[in-house]
């Protein structure tokens, strides 16, 4: 089951490049956190999003949102993505799949691919309550921006 509004947002640490980690739980407090799951780096819809975001950086930083990308892909690749595609802001690696299944966001099969983040956006306020939370089981789906941004604007 997704993580759901509401409730206490389940804290981690991961890798944000290799040996380099972010501890979630330090960053609450910080200003509103938006995490955002998504399938694989470099797949079309997911440099799509994340490009997205780059191009209107702006306005997240007006909003003082910490945003962070979470995939299943190695520390590597995620670091080499965020590179490629000039993404100011962290995407972290959670290579085990633990974080993604504790905010319900993994894929068990994707087009036989086993254990994928689903495509997800979930929004933490100051006292670490989850208060947006959307998981799509069609990896197609874009996340909704105008939603994302009310909740962290809300927070």
């Amino acid at each position: 089951m997704a993580a759901q509004i509401s409730e206490k947002a389940p804290t981690f640490s991961l890798p944000e490049a290799p040996g380099q980690m972010v501890d979630i739980e330090s960053e609450i407090g910080s200003g509103p956190i938006v995490l955002l799951f998504f399938p694989l780096a470099f797949s079309s819809v997911c440099t799509t999003e994340f490009c997205t975001i780059r191009d209107e950086w702006g306005a997240w930083t007006d909003l003082e949102a910490k945003v962070f990308g979470i995939s299943v892909d190695s520390p590597f690749v995620a670091q080499k993505f965020r590179e490629m595609e000039g993404l100011p802001f962290p995407l972290l690696s959670d290579f085990n799949k633990d974080v993604c299944a504790s905010y319900g966001a993994l894929h068990e099969d994707l087009m036989g691919l086993k254990g994928v983040a689903k495509r997800s956006a979930f929004v933490i306020d100051k006292d670490g309550m989850i208060t947006y939370a959307w998981v799509s089981e069609d990896p197609g789906n874009m996340v909704d921006f105008p939603a994302i941004k009310a909740a962290v604007e809300a927070c």
